[in-house]
């Protein structure tokens, strides 16, 4: 069997907010068609890895190659037309726009209007609460159905690859898993690729196929995400802090080495 390249390559690549390195040599790879997974602690450098590959942030050194093209440093509106959407932590929706308005914007950047007409369609097939509101202003909306239209906006964009930072950010358990269910569709019956960066480890770990876990900057861990839920190190530090409540997750962050 023919193994295909990865759509996505970071190969050593590190991004600092001035004199403050916040990723490290960071190199991983998203194959087609699949779902990947960033965990680690707050502050560890997970966004800063979707912000550097979407064009928000200029890496200081290192490599991003996507479909086999460099595109490090290149504009984010380059990006965005060579394939890529990101779903920002804390959604940032267009708060006066009616929701239908940004949809719109989500394919601001296509010309094949039947096409979007389709694509629109097919938005609110996966969350029909955009459909019911969608002449009303998105600032309007719960947290939850912004969520939804902050994943449904990216979708207008036709990427073949998303990153979603921290869906379930702010929302209810019964909230998350609606919105991860969609998530799984979409990659499923789409074939859309995602990166996903998300603080709920076990949910995270259910739903993608590859995950990497970060710790201050750096890649300490990757596998399969099988293989991860089954590592001590993981159910320790990781799956378990849920239950360890704030001593938990103080201990992640002392802990300096995996063993």
């Amino acid at each position: 069997m023919t193994v295909e390249e990865p759509i996505l390559r970071l190969q050593n690549v590190e991004s600092s907010y001035g004199p403050v390195k916040a990723i490290r040599g960071v190199s991983l790879t998203v194959n087609k068609g699949t779902i990947a997974t960033v965990l680690g602690a707050n502050g560890a450098g997970k966004t800063t890895i979707l912000k550097t590959i979407s064009g928000i942030i200029d890496p200081d050194k290192g490599t991003i190659t996507f479909r086999g093209e460099q595109i490090q440093k290149r504009d984010p509106a380059w990006i965005v037309r060579r394939g890529i959407c990101h779903c920002p932590e804390g959604r940032e929706v267009f708060p006066l726009l009616s929701v239908r308005d940004n949809l719109m914007m989500g394919a601001y950047t296509r010309a094949d209007r039947d096409a979007v007409a389709r694509d629109l369609e097919m938005v609110y097939g996966y969350f029909p609460v955009l459909r019911d509101r969608a002449g009303e202003e998105a600032g309007k909306l719960s947290g939850g159905q912004q969520q939804m239209l902050s994943i449904s906006r990216a979708l207008m964009g036709d990427p073949d690859l998303m990153l979603l930072d921290e869906p379930s950010l702010g929302l209810s358990p019964k909230l998350t898993r609606e919105i991860f269910d969609i998530v799984v569709r979409i990659n499923r019956e789409r074939g859309k690729t995602i990166l996903l960066v998300e603080q709920n480890a076990n949910l995270a770990l259910s739903v993608a196929d590859h995950g990497y876990v970060l710790e201050v900057g750096r890649i300490v861990m990757d596998d399969t995400c099988e293989r991860l839920r089954a590592n001590p190190d993981v159910q320790e530090f990781y799956l378990g802090m849920k239950e360890k409540g704030v001593r938990g997750e103080r201990r992640w962050k002392k802990r300096k080495t995996w063993r």
